[in-house]
């Protein structure tokens, strides 16, 4: 924590929320208080801000134990309603993943394929409480002789359920669109010819990792709103990269950090998770994720307080550079246009729509404060994840 100094403590903080003396606000509302009253004032007076996301987040998936069966077996294969899921973990455990998709889809054969069913959405049926068909095989052994398994469960009939998702809550991503002649599709959507619509996916002012560009507040062991019900900040997700490009006030410009998260599947809610299935790439997840962030210095007040023109990302061709690996960009868009449903690029005026739903992540915000109002704490990080030095 060498890089910036604590004014108010996680303890004070805490004691505000149990005492019902906080001031929460959501991160949508802090930017006119900075704006208003300035850093400072605004640091003394906001306790904590609330922030939000909900959309496809691909690198998602759940542990799940299904418990010993009898006679009892090492799973070596598992399929969850046709879906392979990665047994090679113990006897009875499994991984789902978002993106698996079931046996015999037809994939791309006729482009674009449907992928209407996949591991995102066994996780949103397990969490609906609907009837999923599991079979397992196994080569048996001595202590575990069982060779096959078929049984239809619902989440009640699973010993342990959790999500475990390796990289969340991106910080920035790309604005894609397609300089090519035909159209594309790409887990950024559909992607009309020569750049006929332009595609985005993240909350703006509202995503958690903006808030904190710094990762200062969140790391190893943040308590979080993950799919409706509390979880945590398991470690930093893959692909983390905080020495991305940022603007002059601190926050990246391009995509950055990430979160590994995990959560009690038993205790979600199909509101906040829902399977996906996009055309002519394949299946995910859908995920909602918030996190409560405390302002702790005037630093923390001055990032929440940015909106979403001050909030910038790339423009990216999807059409030929994006998957030969070209580093261009052609230009960038703040978030204000990018929500406006339009944006000038190269002298032609390009529509806009966000894969990420808004509404719902301001919904996820509110919840949030609602929760610390009835005296949900905030949980300071035990391992900060690797920054960079505060821009100044």
């Amino acid at each position: 924590m060498s890089d910036f100094e604590i004014k108010k403590s996680y303890d004070e903080i805490n004691r505000k929320i149990k005492d019902g003396r906080a001031v929460v606000v959501t991160a949508d509302e802090m930017p006119k208080i900075v704006s208003d009253e300035g850093v400072k004032n605004a640091f003394k007076k906001v306790d904590v801000v609330t922030t939000g996301t909900f959309g496809i987040m691909c690198s998602s998936g759940a542990f799940i134990n299904f418990g010993h069966t009898r006679p009892k077996m090492k799973a070596s294969r598992v399929w969850l309603n046709d879906v392979e899921a990665y047994a090679g973990i113990a006897a009875v455990d499994c991984y789902i993943g978002a993106t698996q998709v079931r046996e015999n889809d037809p994939l791309n054969m006729v482009h674009p394929g449907k992928f209407t069913y996949g591991g995102g959405h066994v996780i949103e049926d397990l969490i609906s409480g609907r009837e999923v068909k599991l079979y397992a095989t196994s080569y048996g052994t001595d202590c575990y002789p069982l060779k096959e398994f078929d049984k239809t469960i619902t989440m009640k009939d699973l010993r342990d359920a959790f999500l475990y998702n390796p990289r969340n809550s991106y910080q920035n991503y790309n604005c894609a669109v397609n300089m090519s002649q035909k159209t594309i599709y790409t887990y950024m959507g559909i992607l009309r010819p020569e750049m006929g619509n332009a595609t985005y996916s993240s909350a703006g002012m509202l995503s958690p990792l903006l808030n904190d560009p710094y990762y200062w507040t969140i790391g190893v062991g943040t308590k979080i709103f993950l799919g409706g019900a509390v979880g945590a900040v398991s470690w930093q997700g893959t692909q983390h990269s905080p020495d991305s490009t940022r603007g002059d006030n601190g926050i990246p410009r391009e995509g950055s950090g990430t979160i590994a998260v995990t959560g009690n599947l038993k205790e979600m809610s199909h509101e906040y998770i829902r399977g996906a299935s996009i055309a002519g790439y394949g299946c995910s997840l859908m995920v909602g994720l918030g996190i409560p962030v405390p302002i702790i210095n005037e630093e923390m007040a001055y990032f929440t307080g940015q909106s979403d023109r001050d909030i910038f990302c790339q423009v990216i061709d999807y059409g030929s550079d994006y998957p030969n690996g070209e580093p261009r960009r052609l230009g960038e868009v703040s978030y204000a246009e990018l929500k406006s449903g339009k944006f000038e690029l190269m002298g032609r005026t390009v529509q806009t729509a966000p894969l990420s739903s808004y509404p719902m992540a301001k919904k996820i915000a509110a919840a949030i404060k609602d929760w610390i109002v009835n005296g949900f704490t905030i949980g300071e990080p035990q391992i900060q994840f690797p920054t960079v030095p505060l821009k100044k």
